[in-house]
């Protein structure tokens, strides 16, 4: 493993961390500040959702602003993006102002549009037959933040005790800080192992035709795509709907979370074992398991197994995905390329998120559950018609 834990995914595993930490703060957070600050509880989640807007519209300019400036500046801007965001955050809580505190969410959304592509930064850094180690190793970081972001906002409120939470911004804002001085000990280079031909660059469009390429952007989008679907739609069936307390569904919501992230584990040697493609399978087939314990009941234990079935799914999707997406392309053509990828991804993503909330409070929960199996039948469709597809080593080629 010397070959994957360089300085470089060290210090992208612990930004990895802080990121993920101050994201689910904010989700955390964001519905419960905005009750209490929007002028109409209508508009109480949209700071959670201007938080998935933000990451979504700014994927594409966070390629080209890294392909310009290079990764260790583009992250560590990300970083300093991530900490005014939650210093305004703080001065929103304490002026009351909901504008302030909707423009800290989306600006926390857009330093995540950066801090996702840690995992591409980090199969730069390693020999292409470790790439999958490397992306699971960084994913292992978020299972920190799925602690440290609930801690905080769970603790936070007795610390500034005149404006409640502040002092979780300020903290995270701290934290911030300490991302951005990692972040720029990154060694700048563009890629561990690029060769002589790393300038070569095909138009996008041919980049894009690639049936594996079409392969990996599928699995991205819908393994996240149907993951924030049905995870931003579960509090609001279990607590609004069901009546299921608070506490029970934090517990559920950790441990989706928890599931999304510690499968990392065991995913690197899976892939490099049974390959990308049986990965990919393997988690449609979660994300079916869940759906269908999801279908079977609404006491907590159904909810308990969707969710975690349903973070379980989206790991082997989402790690598969990348794994097969940076074996796509050439090393001059990796920045365009990922900024179709995570545009796609985080597009939908959000468009998921947005309208969940509508179609659970209009039709329920088991039409909701049903509405995502169509995305999951296409993602077996493509694997199927894929199969045979060429498993080219075109990134360092």
């Amino acid at each position: 493993m010397r070959d994957v834990l360089n300085r470089n995914v060290i210090l992208l595993f612990c930004a990895q961390l802080i990121f993920v930490a101050g994201s689910i703060l904010m989700v955390t957070l964001g519905g419960i500040v905005g009750s209490d600050l929007a002028a109409s509880s209508a508009l109480a989640t949209l700071p959670v959702s201007l938080v998935v807007v933000g990451t979504a519209l700014t994927t594409i300019p966070a390629s080209l602003l890294m392909k310009r400036i290079g990764r260790r500046y583009g992250f560590a801007l990300a970083a300093v993006v991530a900490c005014a965001a939650a210093l305004l955050a703080s001065h929103a809580l304490s002026t009351r102002s909901f504008l302030l505190f909707c423009t800290a969410t989306f600006g926390i959304g857009s330093s995540l549009a950066f801090s996702l592509q840690f995992r591409f930064a980090a199969a730069e850094s390693v020999p292409l037959h470790r790439v999958s180690y490397a992306i699971s190793f960084i994913l292992l970081g978020s299972v920190g933040g799925a602690f440290l972001g609930p801690e905080l906002a769970a603790r936070s409120a007795t610390w500034t005790p005149a404006v409640p939470f502040r002092g979780a911004m300020l903290a995270i804002a701290g934290f911030y800080v300490l991302a951005c001085l990692l972040l720029l000990c990154m060694k700048s280079v563009a890629t561990a192992t690029e060769t002589g031909s790393s300038d070569r660059s095909r138009p996008l469009k041919v980049v894009v035709a690639q049936p594996r390429f079409l392969l990996a952007v599928a699995a991205g989008v819908v393994g996240q795509g149907v993951m924030a679907f049905i995870m931003t739609a579960t509090p609001l069936s279990m607590h609004v709907i069901d009546g299921h307390g608070i506490a029970d569904v934090a517990q559920v919501i950790r441990a989706h979370v928890i599931a999304m992230y510690l499968p990392s584990l065991i995913s690197a040697p899976l892939i490099s074992r049974f390959g990308t493609m049986k990965m990919m399978f393997a988690g449609v087939l979660a994300v079916l398991a869940a759906i269908g314990f999801g279908l079977a009941g609404h006491l907590i234990v159904h909810y308990w197994l969707a969710l975690v079935l349903l973070g379980i799914g989206w790991n082997f999707l989402f790690v598969g995905g990348t794994t097969q997406l940076v074996q796509t392309y050439l090393s001059g053509e990796r920045f365009k390329a990922q900024a179709v990828n995570e545009f796609s991804v985080f597009g939908v993503s959000a468009l998921a998120s947005l309208f969940a909330g509508t179609l659970i409070d209009q039709f329920g929960w088991t039409p909701l559950l049903l509405t995502s199996l169509p995305p999951l039948l296409l993602m077996l469709i493509i694997l199927f018609r894929t199969r045979h597809a060429p498993d080219t080593d075109l990134a360092r080629a």
